[in-house]
């Protein structure tokens, strides 16, 4: 497995890999968000530009399969979103991911991990307490994911529990 920035190349492949996850919602009665349209082009774009886009592939020169968005966010790496294929899920690639995105932070002298999650998605919330994250209340919540919650609510994501969840990275 292999870890690296993401190329615009690959944008077409990850839009792919975010359908085929948004699928698994689909059982869950959450067929908006399975619904839901994956980052566009450019989107992705400033992702990358802005060092924030992270490519899993199973070897150098293969195609991804899961995907990273990340931006500072008070002083934080913020994941905007993690996404790895259905075909891939359960081999620990995710977990990886994370690590890395861990390091990243840790390397640029940032305290934590921030993300927002639904609650009630096995492999949300508890997927992600199970690796190191905690739920953050409302008093916890910096002024940018304060905003970032704010455009979630507006977006109607908030129709399903969500929570922000922090993980502390090492220096």
């Amino acid at each position: 497995m292999r870890i690296r920035a993401g190329t615009a190349r690959e944008f077409g492949r990850l839009q792919a890999i975010e359908r085929a996850a948004g699928r698994w919602f689909r059982d869950l009665g959450m067929d908006e968000i399975a619904d839901d349209e994956p980052p566009s082009v450019q989107c992705l774009r400033e992702y990358a530009e802005a060092d924030g886009l992270w490519v899993v592939t199973e070897a150098a020169g293969g195609p991804a399969v899961a995907y990273a968005l990340t931006e500072p966010v008070d002083g934080c790496l913020h994941i905007e979103q993690l996404s790895v294929h259905p075909d891939q899920a359960r081999r620990g690639i995710g977990r990886s991911l994370l690590d890395h995105l861990a390091d990243r932070a840790a390397a640029g002298r940032m305290p934590a991990l921030t993300l927002t999650t639904f609650t009630d998605v096995p492999w949300n919330a508890p997927y992600y307490a199970r690796l190191g994250f905690r739920t953050l209340d409302t008093r916890e919540l910096s002024p940018g994911l304060r905003e970032i919650r704010a455009r979630e609510s507006t977006a109607g994501l908030d129709r399903w529990p969500r929570v922000c969840m922090r993980r502390e990275v090492g220096h």
